[in-house]
């Protein structure tokens, strides 16, 4: 015959080993849930990091002028934008007076520009025209057209500047479209800035930072 002392004695044993067990498999399983739910946030909050690639679209370009002889077009690139950079003469810098009825936003009040590129020039120097060299009709690349004169292309007093030969457009030294041409607006003028007197960086207002 079993002693009922020690069947009351196992039983409460078997119950705090089911308690125990119980309480174990708790917080196991808490533990379990809270490691899962840190490695599904994981990809959640990464997603949230830029990645390089975005870094590398948004990164600032450095144009040593020193390379650009006088009236020579450089090209380079920003956020995958064409970038044109135009060393202007004196006669191509002359060549922007007297020609405003020609065009339709002669003091770009329509187009795009950084605030210290809202001049004639377009520009922060009269030397150096920085500019995306995508047309603004339909996002050709015009082409340089730097010496005047009269053709059949450009047609009558063409005081120089860049021609689109997909649809026609005409743009002067500054990326001022002339009338008659597809495009409505002037070509648009990045941010830019100098950084001493031969670097010139794109992507950024001033020296400091991206813009």
């Amino acid at each position: 015959m079993t002693d009922p002392g020690h069947a009351s004695a196992a039983i409460a044993v078997a119950q705090d080993v089911d308690d125990s067990r119980r309480r174990f498999l708790t917080l196991a399983t808490a533990a379990t849930g809270a490691v899962g739910v840190v490695f599904a946030a994981v990809p959640f909050v990464a997603s949230w990091k830029p990645s390089e690639r975005a870094r590398a679209l948004g990164a600032p370009t450095e144009v040593d002028l020193a390379q650009i002889e006088p009236g020579q077009l450089i090209v380079t690139s920003w956020r995958k934008q064409p970038i044109y950079i135009v060393r202007r003469t004196p006669e191509m810098v002359a060549s922007l007076a007297g020609i405003a009825g020609r065009l339709k936003d002669p003091e770009s009040r329509a187009s795009r520009q950084p605030a210290y590129a809202d001049n004639v020039m377009r520009s922060r120097t009269e030397e150096f025209l920085v500019l995306i060299g995508t047309c603004t009709h339909l996002g050709c690349l015009p082409k340089a057209r730097f010496t005047p004169g009269t053709s059949a292309e450009l047609g009558a007093n063409w005081p120089g500047g860049f021609f689109c030969p997909c649809h026609g457009s005409r743009f002067d030294m500054a990326g001022r479209v002339f009338d008659g041409s597809p495009a409505s607006v002037n070509l648009v003028v990045p941010p830019y800035a100098f950084a001493g007197q031969r670097m010139l960086v794109i992507g950024v207002d001033d020296a400091k930072g991206a813009a």
